[in-house]
């Protein structure tokens, strides 16, 4: 390898994802180009690499498919002219985490008003058979 030239280890490494992971994503189709290979059968990445799986990885925990960023790399490998395509793609996954977000902030709501009443009991005393279970008949 050449100066410059990263390791799966050291991609591994800097992106905080499994050797697993990045050969699954070459195998998926997400890298924006081949990743080449050395002599000896080793993948060479660059840093151009690690700076696209940063951002892959970003997609993957925000909930994006594998399909749609298989679809964005692709717009991305074809070039320019087609940014309105990806641009739309970009703002479809965005309505999806904010929506996500909200039903989580309810969830948490819900949470916090369960935890203010829980801390109220505890700390009067009055805590034994909140939400007890019943015995039935």
């Amino acid at each position: 390898m050449s100066k410059g030239d990263l390791s799966i280890g050291n991609v591994a490494e800097a992106t905080g994802l499994s050797v697993h992971a990045l050969r699954f994503f070459e195998r998926e189709g997400l890298f924006l180009r081949p990743i080449p290979r050395s002599s000896g059968g080793q993948r060479i990445y660059q840093t151009a690499d690690v700076d696209w799986l940063v951002l892959c990885n970003r997609f993957r925990e925000s909930g994006m498919s594998i399909a749609t960023m298989r679809r964005f790399a692709e717009l991305v490998r074809s070039g320019p002219g087609n940014e309105p395509e990806r641009l739309a793609l970009l703002q479809e996954h965005e309505r999806v985490v904010r929506a996500r977000i909200a039903e989580l902030n309810a969830n948490l709501a819900v949470i916090q008003d369960k935890v203010a009443i829980y801390e109220k009991h505890v700390n009067e005393g009055t805590a034994a058979g909140l939400w007890s279970p019943t015995a039935s008949s």
